[in-house]
């Protein structure tokens, strides 16, 4: 294509040029005024002189045609998936594709947006156009046609940031009269105190503004805990108990309602970490020894432990006579202790201490029936416990682990890791557990006892158990076999693994879930799950996993450490997942817990059709009645326009961009031909005087 145009190019500075310009033109006049004919001679040289000054010249270019740019956005999101949507949008891509192709010079780029992220802002199709469109020139742009259910959140609110002048086009999945119910969380705390409970505040919304009554399931941890009535739009609050530390998975869900579009938003969750205020321990002592200090030390180094501790100084037996008036000791107070306030106990520790008539036996039978209702309960033995008056042969017998022998064994060993005791978290991967023999100091005191119960994780001497772990009904029990913890913590022989040793037992004792030896855990960053099973049988295991749409997979775990398999893989769903292997349950929430891409689910057209209208565009549905039929426009191209869209058909802009490939330039005022204009002026204007004057 070739295209002429006139260009100059001055020989003098502007304001020169213009001003000679000024100058001629009074000259020519007056001599028209006074001179008749020779004056329109003298304005023709003059002309010749101010045209030969400006140096005109015939420019020429040869010109290559650009084809438009349209962006074709198609929506990919999760909301997209919803009844028969993402059909309707592959078929009316394929059909713009080729009606774009049809019409010719016009490049086609195909954006596909919101598959595989996370979604915690929404569907954002504005920021894949830019991308699409980052190195296309602005006046290339002939239009931008968005497919898609019209949940779209990152809508400019002014058309003049789009960055181009092309209009836009939404064709919008769906159908209309769509109908949805969905959770709202109003407020949902994200921290609460064990044992403690927390209020979650929620509002049931339905699109076809019913107000029948709906019930409300209210799980913790996959678990039914409550079941209560509300209506659409009211306010509802939930009192959710905090059971363990660590996440608690709240679900709340209604059913589904007549003809409702999805269930997906039918459920909320909230996950509450549960935290300890602090862990109050109760510490008697049955006499002073070496280790006693051991315990204070390590329970008060601790500022989340509350200390209770008591030594028995004075025990009943030893009577000397002296009034208790005197006595500086403070009384034992077993009433409050073990009593009414017993419950108030995180952990109850007895350490060498033995049946002494301190403590009567309905005292001991009040532990017992701690434990049993979900207390802990820590004896650390010494050589009493094989003795008559042991704890064994009280009440607290009944729990105990494992029943003495009547030896004590005295003589040098190192404690070592059972082959179940590599496989329980308290005592997996003990620093120095890894040699053989163990790098720690030695002990010399050991009480010697047969398991009844539980699990013996640690042995001694003559492989006898050293540390034994049970559970008592919803409580649990650690026995330790020794008085000798005490040599660990003031490094004799290099010492040993004392305070991660003991912090483990309380934690195990405390049932924080990352020390339970048979649980199932799911951890989820980003969209992808990493899958634990703990487990002593040390086995690998296969668990269900179960997506939010309910598709269910197998999934095979392989051995990771010992009594640990573990299973990574990639998730598309967003949302609460359930995990199982046919005992244990756990879930996982992947994305945004109640992600902004399902909270607003119903096609719409209000979002898109303000900005659509601004560029001279259209926002239509692709169906006007049921989701498997749907009418795709026509597509056309206008010159600049108002409006680029009709009945029946949507409209790109022609832009008639092009490239320069060549460039001719031919002077008219320059050369030959004007310095003849020139002469020829000069001569006419001679020859004109010398005849008047003749």
């Amino acid at each position: 294509m070739t295209q002429f145009d006139l260009a100059f190019s001055p020989l003098v500075p502007a304001p020169l040029l213009i001003a000679f310009a000024l100058a001629a033109f009074a000259v020519a006049a007056l001599s028209l005024w006074r001179g008749g004919a020779a004056g329109v001679l003298r304005a023709i040289g003059l002309a010749l002189i101010l045209v030969a000054l400006a140096d005109p010249a015939l420019l020429r270019e040869e010109r290559q045609p650009l084809k438009d740019i349209v962006a074709v956005v198609v929506d990919r999101s999760a909301s997209q998936s919803i009844g028969g949507r993402m059909q309707q949008t592959d078929r009316a891509k394929e059909e713009i594709e080729k009606a774009l192709a049809a019409l010719g010079d016009v490049e086609t780029r195909v954006v596909e947006a919101g598959a595989g992220e996370a979604q915690g802002d929404g569907t954002r199709l504005f920021g894949a156009l830019a991308q699409a469109l980052a190195d296309a020139p602005p006046e290339r742009v002939g239009a931008a046609i968005f497919i898609t259910d019209g949940v779209v959140h990152d809508a400019p609110a002014r058309a003049a940031e789009l960055g181009f002048r092309g209009p836009i086009h939404a064709l919008v999945t769906g159908r209309p009269g769509e109908r949805d119910r969905r959770i709202e969380l109003v407020e949902a705390p994200r921290f609460g105190l064990v044992g403690k409970e927390q209020v979650i505040a929620l509002r049931v919304h339905d699109s076809a503004g019913s107000n029948d009554v709906i019930d409300l399931v209210v799980r913790r941890d996959g678990q039914q805990i409550n079941r209560l009535r509300t209506r659409a739009g009211a306010l509802t609050r939930v009192a959710v108990r905090i059971e363990h530390g660590g996440p608690n998975v709240v679900e709340l869900e209604v059913p589904p309602a007549p003809d409702e579009l999805t269930a997906l938003n039918n459920k909320a969750v909230a996950t509450i970490e549960g935290v300890r205020d602090k862990l109050k321990v109760l510490l008697v002592s049955g006499e002073p020894h070496s280790g006693e200090r051991t315990w204070r030390n390590l329970l008060k180094a601790d500022a989340n432990v509350d200390l209770v501790h008591f030594t028995i100084l004075r025990p009943p037996e030893k009577q000397d006579g002296t009034p208790i008036s005197e006595l500086s000791l403070i009384a034992f107070p077993t009433a409050d202790l073990f009593g009414r306030k017993i419950r108030e106990f995180d952990l109850i520790i007895f350490d060498r201490y033995s049946n002494q008539t301190v403590l009567p036996p309905i005292y001991f039978e009040n532990i017992v029936r701690y434990v049993r209702e979900g207390g802990a309960l820590l004896i650390a033995a010494g050589p009493d416990y094989s003795g008559p008056d042991g704890l064994f042969y009280s009440p607290l017998g009944k729990i105990a682990p494992a029943r003495p022998d009547g030896r004590i064994i005295e003589r040098p060993f190192r404690a070592s890791v059972t082959e179940i005791g590599g496989r329980h978290p308290v005592t997996r991967a003990l620093p120095g557990g890894e040699k053989s023999p163990p790098a720690w100091s030695e002990w010399f005191r050991q009480v010697g006892a047969e398991p009844t119960r539980g699990h013996t994780v640690m042995a001694g001497a003559e492989e006898r158990p050293l540390i034994l772990l049970s559970r008592e009904e919803k409580g649990r029990v650690a026995l330790l076999l020794s008085d000798q913890m005490w040599l660990w913590a003031r490094n004799f022989q290099g010492g040993g693994p004392h305070l991660e040793l003991l912090r483990r037992l309380a934690h195990w004792l405390m049932k924080e879930p990352e020390l339970e030896e048979e649980a199932l855990r799911a951890h989820a960053r980003g969209q992808e799950l990493t899958l634990e099973r703990q487990s002593l049988t040390g086995e690998g295991a296969s668990v269900k996993l179960r997506a939010p749409s309910g598709a269910e997979r197998q999934v095979s775990l392989a051995a990771a450490e010992p009594g640990l398999s573990r299973a990574r893989l990639r998730v598309d769903e967003l949302g609460l997942h359930t995990v199982s292997d046919g005992d244990l349950v756990t879930l996982v929430n992947v994305g945004p817990e109640n992600p902004r891409e399902f909270r607003e689910v119903l096609s719409t057209l209000d979002r898109l059709k303000p900005l659509a209208e601004a560029t001279g565009g259209t926002a239509r549905r692709l169906s006007a009645k049921s989701e498997s039929e749907i009418v795709v426009p026509r597509v056309a191209g206008l010159r600049e326009s108002v409006s680029y869209g009709g009945g029946d058909y949507i409209a790109i802009r022609r832009t008639g961009a092009s490239v320069v490939t060549g460039v001719g330039v031919a002077p008219l005022a320059t050369g030959f031909l004007g310095l003849i204009a020139l002469l020829a002026g000069v001569l006419a204007g001679w020859l004109w005087e010398s005849r008047r004057r003749a």
